[in-house]
Formats: structure tokens, C-alpha cells, sequence
């Protein structure tokens, strides 16, 4: 069930900006950006000024336009899982897990429980991944580098082991239709890895950046009643995640639309969901946000645990009659059928006989509700993709969050939003 997490007691005042306090004349235009390291060189925010404090924030946004919606309309199925690592590329292996998630839909399969198991395990790593950036990165955009240094040294770890669960420590396409693009190596070795960075490694640098910030003086001048958005405006403004939930939004996809081990007999056998409790705040500012992805890394923990000693045996495709995933190389090589079977996949595409429908799925992923909507006309591909980003979606709201506040403050709010550029673009 959601939380709220403790009250914090501060003393620190934020000056309201009064329109009629200043003339037109009085203002000035400053383009910040997209230069600006702490606008990842892509995003440009075009700044009236009255002194100051800011009046009114125009986000520019394109200047990372890649089409990947369009792109979905010339891969198949499974190639369009390489264009997603592109889009959220601080947790490429969600986005991976979304897609997948959202085309399995559309073709009505069940995963099987392994699959499951390591799908909501790999999600979970990826959520970690993606608040150790934000919040460390968030910190050193106001001057605490060493924050960032505890946050992005646990990464490492978690590229690790993408790196040795899909071959690849980034760009991981690691899904695919029914499965995955392969089992565990070695499914000790990667309990092993797992169970050392969740248990030994990553409690330490939470607590370190927990020391390190949670009551700096510099840092809740900072970040408390800066950015501040009602749990009214959140709603409104369609925003989800912790950007949302730190206004007091109660909603979570894992809780209010479960999917994978977030849902009721995830194996088939009357297997209980994950527990776990959604960190909520009420304060809808800078330093909110911050701390509820801190809790939301711990709850990510408590869900790993629960899983990795319960990883079921088993494949971790859906059975090879079903025609939906690309056969091992043995039954390729070791059998006609799988010949045809790889043949019809890759070189002719007649393998995907998709239902004529559309179809609309999400996860929650680490900023929020990212989901596809996607329309077949029976193809071997897409007709139609439409992805909703919640950067996007959550960036909308920046320039009400920035007016009346300091030239500063810019980045302390664009931090706590944590926008992807590549998935903010498409």
C-alpha cells in the first residue's frame, strides 16, 4: 500500500513572484542552453527574466528528434527492440521489458514463470540504475560532486551485470517476443552478483548520499519549496512516477495495473505477488522528489530479494509450437523444423501473423508511466506506434514549476525531473 514517508522540519522560505512587482520593460531574455551541462547539451530553455527571478520558462525541445515511432513502421517485432535501448539510455533494459511487454499483449502470450522472474528482477535493477544517476547527478548539478561519485560508482555494478545476463553493458536489447535473447549463463553466478550489490554495495551508497545530503544546509536551501507542484496540478498535468507521487499522487502501474511477479498467480500456481510499498510525499518539491526515488531503491531492493532465491526452472521462451521466438542455434542447426522455423522468422518475416487490432500497454518505470500504443494491420511489423514518454509527459510542467523562482533554481528543478532527452525527442 502507498506511504507517506516522514515529514521533514525546515524553516525555509520561498519569496512569491508578484507580476505586478515589474514592468515588461524590466525583463530580459536569456536562452539557456542547449550548451549548458546541466541541460545535457540538448535541451534549451528560453528564460524571461525579470533580474533574477524567473517570470516565465519556454522549454525548446527537437534537438535530439530521432522518429523512432516511425521507425517502429520498418523493423519487426523483435529488431525494434535495438531503437529502444536509444530511448531511456540511463535503463535501456526496461525499456526493452515495456515494449515487449506491450507486443506480447497484442499477441495474447503468457510468459513462462522463469521469464517472469528475471524480467521483474532486471526492471527492478534498472529502476536503481536510473535513480543513482538522477539523484546523484541531481546533487552535482548544485555543487555536490561527491554524491554523484556514490551514486554513479553502484552503476557500474549494475552494467556489469546487464552485461553478463545480454552481452552487452548498455545497449542491451535483451527481450524479445515470448522470452528472452537468452537464458542465464550461469544462474548462481548471476544470484551471486545480484545478492552482493543489493545486500553489500548498494545500502552503503544510499546511506552515504542519505549523510551526505539528507540535512545539508546547502542542499535544503536548495531543493525544499523550489518547484513545488500540488497533487491537483500533478493530476492534471498527466504527470506519473516520482514526480508525481511526490506530490501526493497515490498511483503506482505495478500496484493499480500489475503485470510480471507484481501480479496475482504470476506463475500459475497461486503464487502471491512481490510486497512492496509505494513512498509517497505530499510536498511536490525539489527535495521530495529526491527522496522518494532514495525509498523507491530501497522497496526495488526488498523486491529483488524476495525474487532471487525463487528464480523457477524451466525455459525462459514460450514453447517453440507457439512460432513466436527465434529457435536455439542447436534446434537450428539440429533439426529441419528449426531451420524453417529460423528461416520464416528472420528472412521472410511469415513467422508474425499478428492479429488485425490495437492495443495499449505500460510499465512503471523509474520516471513513471512509459507505455506503446500500437496498431496492427496483420504485418510482420507495426502499422502504427505511438510511445508515451514520461519525460515528456513530466516536462510539460517545468515552465510552472520554474515562474517566480531564482535563475538557480533552473537546474535544481530540471534535476528533479529527471528528463531523458532521447526519450523527451522522439
Amino acid at each position: 500500500m502507498p506511504y507517506e514517508l516522514e515529514p521533514f522540519d525546515v524553516d525555509v522560505e520561498t519569496l512569491p513572484y508578484l507580476e505586478d512587482q515589474a514592468t515588461p520593460g524590466d525583463r530580459w531574455t536569456l536562452n539557456f542552453g542547449p550548451q549548458h551541462p546541466a541541460t545535457h547539451t540538448t535541451l534549451r530553455l528560453v528564460l524571461e527574466l525579470d533580474g533574477e527571478r524567473v517570470a516565465r520558462a519556454m522549454p525548446h525541445i527537437g534537438y535530439l528528434h530521432s522518429g523512432f515511432e516511425k521507425i517502429a513502421e520498418h523493423h519487426d517485432y523483435n529488431q525494434y527492440v535495438v531503437v529502444t535501448d536509444r530511448m531511456n539510455y540511463v535503463s535501456p533494459i526496461a525499456n526493452n521489458i515495456v515494449w515487449h511487454h506491450v507486443v506480447e499483449k497484442l499477441f495474447d502470450i503468457e510468459l513462462t514463470p522463469r521469464c517472469k522472474v528475471l524480467r521483474t528482477i532486471m526492471a527492478e535493477l534498472a529502476r536503481i540504475q536510473d535513480h543513482l544517476l538522477c539523484c546523484g547527478a541531481a546533487a552535482l548539478d548544485l555543487g555536490a560532486f561527491t554524491a554523484f561519485l556514490y551514486g554513479f560508482n553502484e552503476r557500474e555494478t549494475i552494467y556489469d551485470i546487464c552485461e553478463y545476463v545480454s552481452g552487452a553493458r548498455f545497449t542491451t536489447s535483451w527481450t524479445r517476443v515470448g522470452g528472452l535473447c537468452g537464458d542465464l549463463p550461469d544462474e548462481q553466478v548471476f544470484k551471486n552478483k545480484v545478492k552482493t550489490f543489493i545486500n553489500d554495495q548498494l545500502p552503503n551508497a544510499i546511506a552515504d548520499i542519505e549523510g551526505l545530503l539528507n540535512n545539508n544546509r546547502i542542499f535544503i536551501d536548495r531543493t525544499v519549496n523550489i518547484g513545488t507542484i500540488t497533487s491537483d496540478d500533478a493530476i492534471a498535468w498527466s504527470l506519473s512516477g516520482p514526480v508525481a507521487r511526490s506530490a501526493g499522487v497515490r498511483r503506482d502501474l505495478r500496484k493499480d495495473q500489475p503485470y510480471l511477479c507484481y501480479e496475482e498467480n504470476w506463475d500459475g500456481q497461486g503464487a502471491a505477488p512481490v510486497e512492496f510499498k509505494v513512498p509517497i510525499m505530499d510536498g511536490g518539491d525539489v527535495y521530495c522528489r529526491y527522496r522518494v526515488r532514495l525509498e523507491e531503491m530501497k522497496q526495488s531492493v526488498s523486491i529483488i530479494n524476495q525474487l532471487i532465491d525463487r528464480i523457477p526452472e524451466g525455459p525462459v521462451n514460450v514453447h517453440p509450437d507457439d512460432k513466436m521466438h527465434i529457435p536455439s542455434k542447436d534446434e537450428v542447426y539440429g533439426s529441419i523444423e528449426g531451420l524453417i522455423h529460423h528461416f520464416e522468422l528472420i528472412m521472410t518475416n511469415r513467422g508474425w501473423e499478428a492479429p488485425v487490432a490495437e492495443v495499449y500497454g505500460a510499465n512503471e518505470t523509474a520516471n513513471g508511466e512509459l507505455g506503446f500504443y500500437i496498431v496492427s494491420d496483420g504485418g510482420p511489423r507495426v502499422w502504427r506506434s505511438r510511445c508515451r514518454p514520461p519525460s515528456f509527459i513530466n516536462y510539460q510542467c517545468f515552465p510552472k514549476m520554474m515562474e517566480g523562482h531564482l535563475l538557480a533554481d533552473v537546474v535544481a528543478v530540471l534535476g528533479s525531473l529527471n528528463v531523458i532527452a532521447a526519450e523527451l525527442d522522439r
